[in-house]
Protein backbone atom coordinates (compact mmCIF):
# COMPACT_ATOMS: atom_id res chain seq x y z
CA UNK A 1 0.00 0.00 0.00
CA UNK A 2 1.33 3.41 -0.92
CA UNK A 3 2.06 5.73 1.96
CA UNK A 4 0.89 8.84 0.12
CA UNK A 5 -1.78 7.56 -2.29
CA UNK A 6 -3.64 10.77 -3.04
CA UNK A 7 -0.90 13.17 -4.14
CA UNK A 8 2.80 13.89 -4.19
CA UNK A 9 3.99 15.37 -0.89
CA UNK A 10 5.15 18.97 -1.25
CA UNK A 11 8.45 19.94 0.35
CA UNK A 12 9.85 23.45 0.69
CA UNK A 13 13.64 23.68 0.79
CA UNK A 14 14.88 26.89 2.42
CA UNK A 15 18.61 27.63 2.01
CA UNK A 16 20.64 30.59 0.77
CA UNK A 17 23.35 28.37 -0.74
CA UNK A 18 22.35 27.25 -4.29
CA UNK A 19 24.56 24.15 -4.16
CA UNK A 20 22.76 22.91 -1.02
CA UNK A 21 19.39 23.56 -2.62
CA UNK A 22 20.38 21.71 -5.78
CA UNK A 23 21.55 18.68 -3.82
CA UNK A 24 18.41 18.51 -1.71
CA UNK A 25 16.16 18.98 -4.73
CA UNK A 26 17.90 16.12 -6.56
CA UNK A 27 17.52 13.74 -3.62
CA UNK A 28 13.87 14.66 -3.03
CA UNK A 29 12.82 14.61 -6.69
CA UNK A 30 14.37 11.18 -7.08
CA UNK A 31 12.27 10.00 -4.10
CA UNK A 32 9.09 11.25 -5.81
CA UNK A 33 8.53 14.47 -3.85
CA UNK A 34 7.38 17.80 -5.31
CA UNK A 35 10.03 20.38 -4.35
CA UNK A 36 9.80 24.17 -3.99
CA UNK A 37 12.65 26.49 -3.06
CA UNK A 38 13.22 29.68 -1.09
CA UNK A 39 16.55 31.47 -0.71
CA UNK A 40 15.80 33.38 2.49
CA UNK A 41 13.45 33.56 5.45
CA UNK A 42 11.06 36.17 4.06
CA UNK A 43 10.63 34.23 0.83
CA UNK A 44 10.08 31.05 2.83
CA UNK A 45 7.12 32.57 4.68
CA UNK A 46 5.64 33.72 1.36
CA UNK A 47 6.08 30.28 -0.19
CA UNK A 48 4.46 28.56 2.77
CA UNK A 49 1.38 30.76 2.35
CA UNK A 50 1.25 30.19 -1.41
CA UNK A 51 2.19 26.52 -1.80
CA UNK A 52 1.07 25.08 1.55
CA UNK A 53 3.90 22.54 1.77
CA UNK A 54 3.69 19.31 3.74
CA UNK A 55 7.21 19.69 5.16
CA UNK A 56 10.07 22.23 5.36
CA UNK A 57 13.78 21.55 5.14
CA UNK A 58 15.03 24.72 6.79
CA UNK A 59 18.60 25.99 6.95
CA UNK A 60 19.46 27.80 10.18
CA UNK A 61 22.21 30.17 9.07
CA UNK A 62 20.63 32.67 6.67
CA UNK A 63 20.95 36.47 6.37
CA UNK A 64 18.25 38.89 7.67
CA UNK A 65 15.94 36.20 9.09
CA UNK A 66 17.54 32.99 10.34
CA UNK A 67 15.94 29.57 10.48
CA UNK A 68 15.06 29.87 14.17
CA UNK A 69 12.94 32.96 13.50
CA UNK A 70 11.23 31.39 10.46
CA UNK A 71 10.44 28.29 12.51
CA UNK A 72 9.12 30.33 15.41
CA UNK A 73 6.79 32.33 13.16
CA UNK A 74 5.38 29.28 11.42
CA UNK A 75 4.82 27.40 14.66
CA UNK A 76 3.05 30.36 16.26
CA UNK A 77 0.53 30.59 13.40
CA UNK A 78 -2.48 28.24 13.79
CA UNK A 79 -2.60 27.81 10.00
CA UNK A 80 0.98 26.50 9.76
CA UNK A 81 1.90 25.18 13.19
CA UNK A 82 1.44 21.53 12.21
CA UNK A 83 3.74 21.64 9.17
CA UNK A 84 6.79 19.53 10.11
CA UNK A 85 10.08 21.42 10.06
CA UNK A 86 13.45 19.71 9.73
CA UNK A 87 16.33 22.04 10.49
CA UNK A 88 19.34 21.42 8.26
CA UNK A 89 22.46 22.84 9.89
CA UNK A 90 26.21 22.62 10.29
CA UNK A 91 25.78 23.64 13.94
CA UNK A 92 26.13 20.74 16.34
CA UNK A 93 26.13 22.29 19.81
CA UNK A 94 23.50 21.33 22.36
CA UNK A 95 22.60 25.00 22.76
CA UNK A 96 21.75 25.31 19.06
CA UNK A 97 19.56 22.21 19.19
CA UNK A 98 17.78 23.47 22.30
CA UNK A 99 17.14 26.80 20.56
CA UNK A 100 15.72 24.93 17.58
CA UNK A 101 13.46 22.83 19.77
CA UNK A 102 12.24 25.93 21.58
CA UNK A 103 11.49 27.52 18.18
CA UNK A 104 9.36 24.48 17.34
CA UNK A 105 11.60 22.34 15.12
CA UNK A 106 10.40 18.75 14.70
CA UNK A 107 13.76 17.23 13.74
CA UNK A 108 17.38 18.07 12.88
CA UNK A 109 19.84 16.83 10.29
CA UNK A 110 23.47 17.87 10.31
CA UNK A 111 25.51 18.89 7.28
CA UNK A 112 27.05 17.11 5.50
CA UNK A 113 24.03 14.82 5.59
CA UNK A 114 23.56 11.26 4.45
CA UNK A 115 20.98 10.82 1.67
CA UNK A 116 19.36 7.73 3.23
CA UNK A 117 19.12 9.36 6.64
CA UNK A 118 17.63 12.51 5.13
CA UNK A 119 14.95 10.60 3.21
CA UNK A 120 14.15 8.41 6.21
CA UNK A 121 13.57 11.45 8.44
CA UNK A 122 11.49 13.17 5.75
CA UNK A 123 9.38 10.06 5.21
CA UNK A 124 8.78 9.60 8.92
CA UNK A 125 7.59 13.17 9.44
CA UNK A 126 5.46 13.10 6.30
CA UNK A 127 3.74 9.97 7.57
CA UNK A 128 2.77 11.83 10.74
CA UNK A 129 1.70 14.91 8.75
CA UNK A 130 -0.53 12.91 6.43
CA UNK A 131 -2.09 11.05 9.34
CA UNK A 132 -2.79 14.41 10.99
CA UNK A 133 -4.33 15.74 7.75
CA UNK A 134 -6.52 12.65 7.53
CA UNK A 135 -7.60 13.12 11.14
CA UNK A 136 -8.50 16.77 10.49
CA UNK A 137 -10.49 15.69 7.43
CA UNK A 138 -12.39 13.05 9.43
CA UNK A 139 -13.13 15.51 12.22
CA UNK A 140 -14.49 17.99 9.67
CA UNK A 141 -16.65 15.29 8.07
CA UNK A 142 -18.00 14.25 11.48
CA UNK A 143 -18.71 17.88 12.33
CA UNK A 144 -20.59 18.36 9.05
CA UNK A 145 -22.55 15.16 9.64
CA UNK A 146 -23.43 16.34 13.14
CA UNK A 147 -24.65 19.67 11.76
CA UNK A 148 -26.74 17.87 9.13
CA UNK A 149 -28.29 15.65 11.81
CA UNK A 150 -29.01 18.67 13.99
CA UNK A 151 -30.64 20.40 11.02
CA UNK A 152 -32.72 17.32 10.21
CA UNK A 153 -33.88 17.18 13.83
CA UNK A 154 -35.43 20.65 13.62
CA UNK A 155 -36.61 20.60 10.00
CA UNK A 156 -39.86 19.43 8.45
CA UNK A 157 -38.91 16.85 5.84
CA UNK A 158 -41.54 17.83 3.27
CA UNK A 159 -41.42 21.63 3.28
CA UNK A 160 -37.93 22.42 4.55
CA UNK A 161 -39.39 24.75 7.17
CA UNK A 162 -38.73 24.32 10.88
CA UNK A 163 -40.77 21.58 12.53
CA UNK A 164 -43.27 21.74 15.38
CA UNK A 165 -40.72 20.84 18.06
CA UNK A 166 -38.34 23.61 17.06
CA UNK A 167 -41.25 26.07 16.86
CA UNK A 168 -42.25 25.30 20.46
CA UNK A 169 -38.66 25.76 21.69
CA UNK A 170 -38.18 29.03 19.81
CA UNK A 171 -41.53 30.42 20.89
CA UNK A 172 -40.57 29.92 24.53
CA UNK A 173 -37.17 31.51 23.86
CA UNK A 174 -38.68 34.53 22.09
CA UNK A 175 -41.38 35.00 24.73
CA UNK A 176 -38.71 35.05 27.44
CA UNK A 177 -36.62 37.50 25.44
CA UNK A 178 -39.61 39.75 24.81
CA UNK A 179 -40.48 39.72 28.52
CA UNK A 180 -36.88 40.44 29.51
CA UNK A 181 -36.50 43.42 27.18
CA UNK A 182 -40.10 44.67 27.24
CA UNK A 183 -40.66 43.87 23.55
CA UNK A 184 -43.72 42.83 21.59
CA UNK A 185 -43.98 39.51 19.76
CA UNK A 186 -46.57 38.53 17.18
CA UNK A 187 -47.67 35.09 16.11
CA UNK A 188 -49.40 34.12 12.86
CA UNK A 189 -51.24 30.84 12.34
CA UNK A 190 -52.06 29.96 8.73
CA UNK A 191 -54.21 27.20 7.27
CA UNK A 192 -54.75 26.30 3.60
CA UNK A 193 -58.43 26.66 2.74
CA UNK A 194 -60.27 23.53 1.56
CA UNK A 195 -57.04 21.58 1.37
CA UNK A 196 -58.84 18.22 1.69
CA UNK A 197 -60.87 19.07 -1.38
CA UNK A 198 -57.66 19.85 -3.27
CA UNK A 199 -56.02 16.60 -2.15
CA UNK A 200 -59.06 14.49 -2.99
CA UNK A 201 -59.37 16.05 -6.45
CA UNK A 202 -55.69 16.09 -7.45
CA UNK A 203 -53.93 13.49 -5.32
CA UNK A 204 -51.50 13.73 -2.45
CA UNK A 205 -48.37 14.39 -4.59
CA UNK A 206 -50.05 17.55 -5.91
CA UNK A 207 -51.03 18.45 -2.35
CA UNK A 208 -47.44 18.00 -1.20
CA UNK A 209 -46.28 20.36 -3.94
CA UNK A 210 -48.77 22.97 -2.69
CA UNK A 211 -47.34 22.66 0.82
CA UNK A 212 -43.83 23.17 -0.55
CA UNK A 213 -44.94 26.22 -2.55
CA UNK A 214 -46.59 27.83 0.45
CA UNK A 215 -43.49 27.12 2.54
CA UNK A 216 -41.23 28.73 -0.09
CA UNK A 217 -43.50 31.74 -0.27
CA UNK A 218 -43.29 32.16 3.51
CA UNK A 219 -39.50 31.83 3.51
CA UNK A 220 -39.14 34.47 0.80
CA UNK A 221 -41.38 37.04 2.44
CA UNK A 222 -40.35 37.18 6.09
CA UNK A 223 -37.35 38.73 7.83
CA UNK A 224 -34.25 36.79 8.79
CA UNK A 225 -35.21 37.01 12.45
CA UNK A 226 -38.70 35.61 11.81
CA UNK A 227 -39.35 31.88 12.24
CA UNK A 228 -41.68 30.02 9.88
CA UNK A 229 -42.60 26.44 10.77
CA UNK A 230 -44.96 23.71 9.72
CA UNK A 231 -47.40 23.33 12.60
CA UNK A 232 -48.96 20.15 11.25
CA UNK A 233 -50.88 18.96 8.20
CA UNK A 234 -51.72 22.00 6.07
CA UNK A 235 -51.19 24.43 8.96
CA UNK A 236 -48.21 26.77 9.32
CA UNK A 237 -47.06 29.19 11.98
CA UNK A 238 -44.83 32.27 11.92
CA UNK A 239 -43.11 33.88 14.90
CA UNK A 240 -42.53 37.60 14.35
CA UNK A 241 -40.10 38.84 17.03
CA UNK A 242 -40.35 42.52 17.97
CA UNK A 243 -43.38 42.95 15.69
CA UNK A 244 -46.17 45.23 16.87
CA UNK A 245 -49.81 44.38 16.04
CA UNK A 246 -49.78 46.98 13.27
CA UNK A 247 -46.62 45.77 11.54
CA UNK A 248 -47.69 42.14 11.98
CA UNK A 249 -51.00 42.89 10.25
CA UNK A 250 -49.14 44.28 7.25
CA UNK A 251 -46.99 41.15 6.98
CA UNK A 252 -49.92 38.80 7.48
CA UNK A 253 -52.11 40.50 4.90
CA UNK A 254 -49.21 40.50 2.43
CA UNK A 255 -48.83 36.75 2.84
CA UNK A 256 -52.57 36.18 2.33
CA UNK A 257 -52.51 38.26 -0.85
CA UNK A 258 -49.37 36.58 -2.21
CA UNK A 259 -50.90 33.11 -1.76
CA UNK A 260 -54.09 34.26 -3.49
CA UNK A 261 -52.03 35.60 -6.43
CA UNK A 262 -49.73 32.57 -6.64
CA UNK A 263 -50.57 30.40 -9.68
CA UNK A 264 -51.26 26.93 -8.27
CA UNK A 265 -51.83 23.94 -10.58
CA UNK A 266 -55.46 22.71 -10.63
CA UNK A 267 -56.64 25.50 -8.30
CA UNK A 268 -59.55 26.18 -10.66
CA UNK A 269 -61.18 23.09 -9.12
CA UNK A 270 -61.31 24.77 -5.69
CA UNK A 271 -64.67 26.09 -4.42
CA UNK A 272 -63.77 29.72 -5.24
CA UNK A 273 -61.60 28.89 -8.24
CA UNK A 274 -58.45 29.83 -6.28
CA UNK A 275 -56.32 28.22 -3.62
CA UNK A 276 -56.26 30.55 -0.61
CA UNK A 277 -55.30 30.64 3.06
CA UNK A 278 -56.89 31.83 6.28
CA UNK A 279 -54.80 33.44 9.00
CA UNK A 280 -55.11 34.27 12.68
CA UNK A 281 -52.88 36.86 14.36
CA UNK A 282 -52.13 37.52 18.03
CA UNK A 283 -49.55 39.66 19.84
CA UNK A 284 -47.70 39.28 23.15
CA UNK A 285 -48.01 40.79 25.75
CA UNK A 286 -51.11 42.83 24.89
CA UNK A 287 -53.22 39.82 23.93
CA UNK A 288 -51.59 36.94 25.76
CA UNK A 289 -49.67 36.34 28.98
CA UNK A 290 -47.48 33.50 27.71
CA UNK A 291 -46.69 31.33 24.69
CA UNK A 292 -49.50 28.85 25.30
CA UNK A 293 -52.10 31.60 25.43
CA UNK A 294 -50.57 33.30 22.39
CA UNK A 295 -50.95 30.11 20.32
CA UNK A 296 -54.48 29.60 21.61
CA UNK A 297 -55.51 33.15 20.72
CA UNK A 298 -54.00 32.99 17.23
CA UNK A 299 -55.63 29.58 16.68
CA UNK A 300 -59.06 30.87 17.75
CA UNK A 301 -58.71 33.74 15.30
CA UNK A 302 -57.68 31.37 12.54
CA UNK A 303 -60.81 29.33 13.24
CA UNK A 304 -62.88 32.50 13.09
CA UNK A 305 -61.30 33.44 9.73
CA UNK A 306 -62.33 30.06 8.31
CA UNK A 307 -65.82 30.29 9.77
CA UNK A 308 -66.23 33.80 8.35
CA UNK A 309 -65.63 32.80 4.74
CA UNK A 310 -61.92 31.98 4.52
CA UNK A 311 -59.19 33.85 2.59
CA UNK A 312 -58.89 36.50 5.28
CA UNK A 313 -56.86 37.63 8.30
CA UNK A 314 -58.48 37.90 11.73
CA UNK A 315 -56.79 39.96 14.45
CA UNK A 316 -57.90 41.82 17.57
Amino acid sequence: MKLFPDRKPKILVVDDVPLNVELLRTYLNTAGYLVFEAGNGEKALEMVAQKKPDLLLLDIMMPKMNGFEVCKRLKSDPKTRFIPIVMVTALQSVEDKVQGIEAGADDFITKPFNKMELLARVRSLLRIKFLYDELVKKIYQLDQAKKRLQQLAITDGLTGLYNYRFFKEQLLHEINRAARHNLSLSLVMLDIDNFKIYNDANGHPAGDEVLRRIAKLLQNNIRKIDIAARYGGEEFVIILPEASPESARVVTEKIRRLVEEEPIPFENKQPNGKLTVSLGLATYPTEAEDGKQLVSTADQRLYKAKQSGRNQVVFA
